[in-house]
């Protein structure tokens, strides 16, 4: 039989989202489970802080996780750099800091005040004082993908008809519509997130675990067994079937 391994899908600062999944895992597969993270700790809810306190915890503890790079997570790396950086895959004339983005809140669970009349470089410095350095190591140091059999996890998806070793690292946390829109298999059955849905789906070609934590939805978690895919809900698994 094929070895479990799990997946969480975009997480978005919710603490107790996060807490409840992480407890059906260990109630399913044990406190050495191996999981996969699908990317987007931070932005839109309460708690990012908390969220990468947790993990950052876990990856010092030597926990068998498997972190993957967000869009999201992405932001607020290149926002916490020594000069702050804007992502070149944002609609003109939006920004980290800009109210559909999240990343106020972002800066808001760290104790980051954020007033009406601040400049970007003001708020950059709080910034610097507070966010601990284990953070910014931690969103520095995501994989872009994780390929295990046939299972591929990646935050957004791929490119159709390009080689793994040759995609664009923005286009796996950045892409939609090409991917979305492709109906043809790939090598593996694609894991993703990005691109919020009311329920788990399942393609075929690919299965998308965000369900729209990030704004008051559910934090999905599934269970692998091969190519077999199990939603984990209050009650147990939930097979997920094309």
């Amino acid at each position: 039989m094929p070895e479990n391994i799990y997946a969480i899908g975009d997480i978005h600062g919710q603490l107790g989202m996060l807490e409840d999944v992480l407890s059906r895992i260990e109630k399913d597969g044990g406190s050495d489970a191996r999981i996969v993270f699908i990317g987007d700790y931070t932005d839109r809810g309460a708690h990012s802080r908390e969220i990468l306190d947790l993990l950052v915890q876990g990856q010092v503890e030597g926990r068998n996780w498997i972190f993957l790079r967000g869009n999201h997570d992405q932001m607020c790396a290149m926002f916490l750099e020594d000069y702050p950086r804007n992502d070149a895959r944002l609609l003109l004339g939006y920004h980290w800091l800009h109210p559909r983005i999240g990343g106020i809140e972002t800066l808001q669970s760290y104790g980051v005040r954020v007033a009406d009349g601040d400049r970007i470089y003001q708020i950059h410095a709080r910034a610097k004082e507070v966010v601990p350095q284990a953070h910014i190591d931690f969103l520095s140091g995501l994989k872009p993908f994780h390929q295990e059999g046939e299972l591929l996890f990646v935050h957004a998806g791929i490119r159709p008809g390009i080689d793994l070793g040759q995609q664009d690292h923005d286009d796996l946390i950045w892409i939609r519509d090409e991917f979305l829109d492709h109906k043809e298999s790939y090598p593996w059955l694609v894991v993703h997130g990005h691109s919020h849905v009311s329920n788990p789906e399942h393609h075929g070609n690919r299965i998308n675990l965000d369900t729209g934590a990030g704004y008051g939805h559910a934090l999905t978690a599934a269970v692998f067994e091969g190519t077999e895919c199990w939603i984990l809900g209050p009650d147990g698994r939930a097979k997920l079937s094309p």
